[in-house]
């Protein structure tokens, strides 16, 4: 792999934490592509996650299709919470 991201994104609890890294993993453990692999975690309060990909369009691809994911996700919380 020839470019790499790590993203740290810090949550207001560890609710919405766990069940966005929870949403997360179908897409961690099996990747539409073979261009990028990404791994995620957390960090006290933080999720991090770390793509590598082949090259800088992969990468670029990769981190909009997560970040796009995980605001989808925290949109959904929110709606559930009654604070739309």
């Amino acid at each position: 792999m020839k470019a790499k991201a790590t993203i740290r994104l810090k949550f207001s609890s560890q609710r919405d934490l766990s069940i966005v890294l929870k949403g997360l993993e179908p897409e961690v453990e099996k990747p539409a592509t073979l261009r990028s692999k990404a791994s995620i975690g957390k960090s006290g309060e933080f999720l991090i996650l770390t793509i590598e990909a082949k090259d800088t369009v992969a990468l670029r691809a990769a981190l909009n299709a997560y970040l796009r994911w995980i605001n989808s996700m925290m949109n959904v919380l929110e709606v559930a919470k009654g604070g739309l």
